[in-house]
């Protein structure tokens, strides 16, 4: 990992620490939900993953103590702001969350596939935007808000969390299981009556999210990013938890 220096202006690093830890401690919001950013739990029994580590890591810049605020998933994480629940979130670039949420840069992408049953008519992204084909999916996940906005032709079946969109998919329900390409390749792994539809039909950005009106530090955190990506914390993080396979760097 490369050591080179980090320089973020003075004026703006000490707005940052008053904007985002006026009381010395910097609050981050956690989607557990996300298997390939927590991947676990540390010896502390604390959140581990590259969302953790990169939380860490700008408490760490900013010369603050983090708390890691976990969430079940990302709806609840991104509704939490308007109870100022916490300062910075790692969570994935929505238009609509965009409403109340300030994102910074992406630090890692995340295909998003289709999967269908063997057999179906099924094979191109396509086919799956038609009248009578059922979704079924993880409800307000980032690819469910892409999908409501531009796969306006199929029905969608919303349920509560990723591991149900996958249980209820493979028992015979729906139609088309929406997903994470790298959970879909799992499912693949073990089954022979599926098939994945390629190309992704889109890709997540995961990214850190901040409250609105403070553009001076918003640019600070992009600072940080690009400084995390540049010399090489990020990806040393996903070799560390076993995902750099499973995921994309911007």
């Amino acid at each position: 990992m490369s050591n080179s220096a980090l320089k973020i202006d003075p004026t703006i690093y000490q707005k940052m620490r008053q904007v985002l830890a006026a009381n010395g401690v910097l609050r981050v919001g956690l989607n557990m939900a996300n298997f390939l950013l927590v991947s676990g739990v540390d010896d502390a029994g604390e959140p581990d993953g590259l969302s953790p580590d990169l939380a860490r890591q700008i408490a760490t810049i900013l010369d603050v103590e983090p708390a890691l605020i976990p969430f079940q998933g990302p709806g609840e994480l991104a509704d939490a702001i308007a109870d100022d629940a916490w300062d910075l979130a790692n969570i994935a670039v929505e238009p609509e969350r965009a409403a109340m949420i300030a994102f910074s840069q992406s630090y890692i992408h995340i295909d998003a596939n289709f999967m269908t049953r063997k057999g179906a008519n099924m094979t191109s992204n396509e086919e799956v935007n038609q009248s009578g084909v059922n979704i079924i999916l993880y409800d307000r996940s980032a690819y469910d808000l892409w999908l409501k906005d531009h796969y306006l032709n199929a029905n969608y079946i919303r349920v509560a969390t990723l591991q149900e969109s996958h249980d209820r998919f493979l028992a015979g329900e729906g139609d088309v299981l929406a997903s994470l390409k790298p959970k879909l390749l799992n499912e693949l792994a073990i089954r022979d009556d599926v098939t994945l539809i390629n190309p992704p039909f889109t890709f997540i950005k995961q990214a850190v999210g901040m409250k609105k009106g403070h553009d001076d530090v918003l640019a600070g955190i992009n600072q940080i990013i690009a400084h995390l990506l540049a010399n090489g914390f990020i990806a040393d993080s996903l070799n560390r938890h076993g995902v750099a396979n499973k995921l994309s760097l911007p």
